[in-house]
């Protein structure tokens, strides 16, 4: 991913509350009325159609889903090459939050994958919020598409800061909020989007269907000072939007694929041709906070 390190979105004002509502993502199977409706429900992929996404054997379909989807794969494959390239060298382990259907571990080195929910091939189930980890004990806290989904992002950071060392990071891919990610994510995408929500916490909900898609956004640049203020443990390194089109075309893990595997250089391409413009393309954003 052609992420550009240090170029932050412009924010926004806050608004009103949140109202109730490596690997997130629901079905279409609440698509909605209407054309758009109709179009999530043709393009939805057999194994997601009509799934409970909280369910632990939905998130192992989506192993299934990733590993037969070469586009969708090789976009996992480039963020966690990058999530690596971030996370500091030193002989404490890393720890993933929300290994789900991912395999980071391939990519990082002595990393402990956990999630929230019981599935096999986790080396924990965890809180975010209650890490059993000792102060200093990590280099590093890595996940894809996870902080959005948590319910008390607050407690999750003050928690990360007391894990990871001095030096050490938290290095995270989430939906970021840009002018073209404000019409998918509002009008194509199944997550909740509430980037006017003036609180960091979601309503309580399923592990994976309590979500608000603009949180990172929230709190790294609209509510940038906030944040400093509140988290001086940690430092905003670099923040690069980018990937605008080719999520899409992969379909994710609930639609049908979009283009084939044969064509994801020549999108890769074209989107590095995009770079300038990321701040109002962008669809995600490597997050790259250093523990100081």
């Amino acid at each position: 991913m052609e992420f550009r390190p240090g170029s932050i979105a412009r924010a926004g004002a806050p608004g009103a509350t949140l109202p109730s509502s490596g690997i997130r993502g629901g079905g279409p199977a609440d698509a909605g009325p209407g054309a758009v409706g109709r179009l999530r429900r043709w393009l939805s992929h057999p194994l997601a159609r009509g799934r409970d996404i909280d369910a632990p054997e939905t998130t192992l379909l989506r192993r299934r889903i990733i590993a037969e989807k070469p586009f969708l794969r090789r976009i996992y494959e480039e963020w966690y090459a990058a999530v690596a390239e971030s996370v500091p060298a030193g002989p404490e382990p890393a720890l993933e939050l929300g290994s789900g259907a991912g395999f980071m571990r391939r990519a990082v080195p002595r990393l402990l994958a956990s999630d929230v929910l019981l599935l096999p091939g986790l080396d924990l189930v965890l809180d975010a919020r209650q890490l059993p980890f000792g102060t200093a004990s990590l280099r590093a806290v890595v996940m894809t598409n996870v902080l959005h989904h948590l319910g008390d992002a607050g407690a999750f950071l003050a928690e990360a800061a007391r894990c990871v060392r001095p030096g050490g990071a938290l290095v995270m891919i989430e939906p970021w909020v840009t002018p073209w990610s404000r019409f998918v994510y509002r009008r194509l995408h199944h997550e909740p989007f509430a980037p006017e929500a003036s609180d960091w916490t979601l309503a309580p909900g399923g592990p994976l269907s309590s979500a608000n898609a603009a949180l990172p956004w929230m709190i790294f640049a609209r509510d940038r000072e906030r944040f400093e203020r509140e988290f001086p443990m940690w430092r905003i390194a670099s923040i690069g939007p980018g990937m605008p089109f080719r999520y899409l075309l992969s379909g994710g893990v609930s639609l049908r694929a979009l283009a084939p595997g044969a064509t994801f250089g020549a999108w890769k391409a074209f989107e590095r041709l995009l770079a300038p413009w990321m701040d109002r393309l962008g669809m995600f954003a490597l997050i790259r906070l250093e523990r100081v």
